[in-house]
């Protein structure tokens, strides 16, 4: 969920020397100005910092003067022509449906990495995270169903049960040495479940009728994929093609183009070809056949060797990891700010929150703000006391009531489920309020309850979760 951000372009090398052609007091200025946004960015709450800093400019531009020209952004047509065949799509739907596949796609390769070796490659390690965020997602759905009862409202039940795990790590971030690593640890894997399960209502009850023409396309996509694999095609940009014609496919059969990215991304390897020993090895006899020799080596026998220690550096970690490293700030720093101010800009002042949107808010509201703390730690608690799960050492009933309510942050993906599951813009408008109302109060109760209730951790405390568990109850 948090790849570390690309080295800095602008750096020189150990030695201190720039580039050749490049002019030194400019670097040198460039690095001074470029310094505090690395920092800032290396952040962990950063990506919610920009996230909320989106939202606030979309509210406010929303209630500006301006409105027409916000409006006028995100209705602006975006195609592409060749010949008589064209393709135009409002800058709204490109965000959404289009950019949003790419977050999904991302998160697609981190639900298969966490299956296949990480925090939900074994049921022992898995079973409390499973519980946490089953009950995290019906008791919300659960909640704003007994509010939101009228035809009309019902279809937003699926917005409260998302979370959104920037905003969540962010104010676990902000808790500083009061939160156990098994505790963020934990956050992780809920909030990965929970996508996959957001993942699953949208195809299953957000999408149109199935077309079968669509889903054949999407079928030959999927097969290419599979053949590129069974011989061994490595090249990353090999799959683009592939890839767009799945989302093309899924696009057409009726069902949510976004569903696409998470199909892609869970057939990304996540399995390393050389690995780290191999990239030693490979490394390491393509240096030692460098013999130098009188006038050194010629330009095409220097690059037959880095190329060699290229292919070993590229194969020493899987594609998935290499991918969610490379794409991660441009989802994190980009991809979520973008959609934030596409879909946050609720104009307040003709946001009638009366009858059936009013439902809808308040359903929305209750469910992120009480039905996720409230499933989390009920699911979490019959789990830990019938013996399916335990606690990872460290943790208590205290630091679960704040991982409840951190849970209870859905910005991003409820965001995204309100507008899949209204079309009217006084309901989409009622849902996004109370999403926004929920997240914000989530923040702050999640962050006091931290500070007044979690004692500082002494390091030899602050385990992971692979240590052993303990037996503590809820």
């Amino acid at each position: 969920m948090s790849a570390p951000l690309a080295e800095n372009p602008l750096a020189s090398d150990p030695r201190g020397t720039p580039p050749p052609g490049s002019w030194a007091p400019l670097r040198r200025i460039a690095r001074l100005t470029l310094r505090p946004l690395e920092k800032f960015l290396r952040i962990q709450a950063a990506s919610g910092i920009i996230l909320l800093i989106a939202t606030a400019v979309a509210l406010i531009w929303a209630n500006s003067p301006w409105v027409d020209s916000y409006h006028a952004l995100f209705d602006l047509p975006v195609g592409i022509r060749f010949g008589a065949f064209s393709f135009e799509r409002p800058l709204e739907w490109v965000v959404n449906d289009g950019l949003m596949a790419i977050f999904f796609f991302v998160v697609g390769m981190e639900i298969r990495r966490e299956i296949d070796h990480g925090e939900l490659s074994e049921l022992r390690r898995a079973a409390l995270p499973l519980a946490c965020a089953l009950g995290g997602m019906v008791a919300p759905a659960a909640l704003y169903l007994s509010i939101a009862h009228t035809p009309a409202a019902q279809p937003g039940w699926g917005a409260p049960m998302a979370t959104d795990i920037a905003f969540a790590l962010g104010i676990l971030a902000l808790l500083g040495n009061r939160v156990p690593a098994a505790l963020r640890v934990l956050l992780l894997a809920l909030a990965v479940i929970d996508d996959l399960g957001a993942i699953v209502v949208i195809a299953i009850f957000y999408s149109s009728g199935i077309s079968l023409v669509g889903v054949a396309i999407a079928a030959g996509g999927v097969a290419v994929v599979l053949v590129f694999k069974v011989f061994g095609v490595r090249n990353k940009l090999a799959y683009v093609v592939p890839g767009i014609v799945v989302w093309a496919g899924v696009y057409a059969a009726g069902v949510h183009p976004t569903i696409a990215g998470v199909i892609v991304g869970m057939m990304t390897p996540v399995t390393a070809w050389r690995g780290p020993e191999g990239f030693l090895r490979d490394a390491s006899d393509a240096m030692a056949r460098l013999t130098p020799r009188a006038g050194g080596l010629l330009p095409h026998e220097l690059h037959a060797h880095l190329n060699t220690i290229e292919v070993a550096r590229r194969e020493a970690i899987s594609p998935a990891e290499s991918l969610i490293e490379g794409l991660h700030p441009w989802v994190a720093f980009g991809i979520m700010p973008v959609f934030a101010l596409a879909n946050a800009g609720v104009e307040l002042g003709d946001l009638s929150i009366e009858g059936d949107g009013l439902l809808v808010a308040l359903g929305t509201t209750v469910g992120l703000l009480l039905g996720k703390p409230l499933g989390v730690l009920l699911a979490g608690g019959i789990a830990v006391k019938t013996g399916i799960a335990t606690l990872p050492k460290g943790l208590s009933a205290r630091h679960m009531l704040v991982l409840g309510v951190v849970a209870g942050i859905g910005f991003t993906m409820a965001l995204f489920i309100a507008s899949l599951a209204f079309e009217e813009s006084h309901m989409l408008g009622a849902a996004k309020l109370g999403v926004m109302i929920a997240s914000g109060l989530a923040m702050i109760v999640g962050l006091a309850l931290g500070r007044a209730l979690l004692p500082i951790c002494d390091p030899e405390s602050a385990s992971t979760a692979d240590e052993a568990e303990a037996s503590t109850e809820l």
